[in-house]
């Protein structure tokens, strides 16, 4: 533990601690992570897969949910108001606008994701550095570089400290990125209409989330079809 606190404090008054931090916090928690490559039963795997990451997933809905409340009822000020907007990317927000991005992502959405993108958490991007969504980064040296990424890209994979920064940072980048809008009109137009949030139903907003477009959505919709995923939410 006073290792750790030294390490910690090294990272917070040198930069160039910063990243070597990161990498030893990752693997530290990657000890504690079920190695999901060794579990050779498939049906297994999957509800160890499942164990792992929901409770993580239901901790930062409720984070989310907690903050609606304080938005609708109006209990937050002016200065965490700003801060939620910077957060959000958002450029002097209405209420609604606000509560748009501040919502919660159906578990059986994350989970469908988590599973194609890590491959069951087998994938060396999960198993090394937490990161279960494909989510990369273009700054270089942001995150790891993919073996066998084209001689002219730029992009680089993320690396987390944990499964929770992970998901935290999943679930603020889809409700943000420009490119998600429509999973989140069509969140929006069922929060108007008294609507159960569902995985399958939000997936039609995924079209951008991957190179193949329409094919993705059904992917993820067909992984919580499969896995009856649509209890969780």
């Amino acid at each position: 533990m006073k290792f750790k606190k030294t390490l910690l404090v090294l990272a917070l008054s040198s930069p160039l601690y910063a990243n070597e931090f990161l990498a030893l916090e990752a693997w530290v928690n990657s000890l504690k992570t079920p190695n999901f490559a060794k579990i050779k039963d498939v049906n297994h795997r999957k509800t160890m897969f499942f164990n792992y990451l929901l409770p993580i997933i239901k901790e930062q809905n409720k984070k989310n949910k907690i903050i609606r409340k304080l938005i609708i009822k109006n209990h937050l000020n002016q200065a965490q108001l700003d801060k939620l907007a910077k957060k959000y990317r958002l450029s002097n927000p209405t209420k609604a606008q606000l509560l748009n991005a501040v919502d919660i992502i159906p578990a059986s959405l994350v989970l469908a994701q988590a599973a194609i993108e890590s491959n069951w958490g087998r994938s060396r991007f999960s198993q090394n550095w937490h990161n279960y969504f494909g989510i990369w980064c273009f700054k270089s040296g942001c995150g790891i570089v993919p073996r066998n990424r084209n001689k002219n890209a730029k992009h680089e994979v993320m690396q987390f400290a944990s499964a929770y920064k992970a998901v935290e940072y999943y679930l603020l980048n889809l409700n943000r990125n420009h490119a998600y809008e429509m999973l989140r009109k069509i969140r929006a137009h069922k929060r108007n209409n008294q609507t159960k949030l569902t995985g399958l139903g939000l997936a039609e907003g995924l079209e951008n989330y991957s190179g193949i477009g329409y094919e993705y959505i059904e992917l993820v919709q067909d992984i919580i079809k499969q896995n009856n995923l649509a209890r969780f939410d």
